[in-house]
């Protein structure tokens, strides 16, 4: 059980080899049931820097659970002006 892990700019620096063109695969079947936000304390990222979570191309709140198959895409705050 895998789910496919997309990590957009400034999280990227949180894990080590991070391929932002090809992402990261994760084996998720030892963990038992994980939110999003579990995932991403799984990988590394700080619960902090995570603005907007994408599961399967729609915005998603961290509490949900991932499932084998899933596309979870993470992104941080972004400033400019």
């Amino acid at each position: 059980m895998s789910v496919l892990v997309k990590l957009s700019t400034t999280l990227r620096d949180c894990v080590p080899g991070y391929d932002p063109v090809a992402g990261m695969d994760v084996d998720i079947a030892a963990h038992g049931e994980l939110s999003a936000e579990a995932l991403a304390a799984v990988i590394g990222i700080p619960r902090s820097e995570i603005k907007i979570v994408m599961i399967n191309g729609r915005q998603s709140a961290l509490s949900t659970v991932v499932r084998d198959g899933d596309r979870v895409a993470y992104f941080p705050a972004v400033g400019g002006g």
